[in-house]
């Protein structure tokens, strides 16, 4: 990931909708909620819900799916990971043990 990439991902966030709804994202994963719903849920009209949404996927944080009349939005776990290390990729000094802590929390844990 490149500053530029980074930069983009942290101004989506940097919005109380859109960092409401990617938290709700991560914590219905694996199986996303239909954009109606997380309009529902975070009491957002659904053409506003669309922008955000628009915006955190362009910014690599979500990925969306058709389901028959449904489009179900998930957190883009990969995307997140790499925006996590990109941040502390060169933490410590290269000391590894004082990276392995915070790194040991950004594997995949499923």
């Amino acid at each position: 990931m490149d500053s530029d990439t980074a930069i983009i991902a942290f101004g989506a966030l940097a919005q109380t909708t859109r960092l409401d709804t990617f938290r709700l994202l991560v914590r219905h994963e694996p199986g996303g909620i239909a954009a109606g719903e997380i309009a529902r849920l975070l009491n957002v009209p659904q053409n506003t819900m669309s922008a955000h949404l628009g915006v955190l996927a362009r910014a690599g944080l979500v990925r969306s799916e058709r389901h028959s009349r449904s489009i179900v939005y998930r957190a883009d776990l990969d995307g997140v990971r790499a925006l996590m290390l990109f941040l502390v990729k060169d933490c410590c000094a290269g000391n590894a043990d004082l990276r392995a802590p915070l790194l040991a929390e950004l594997t995949p844990c499923c």
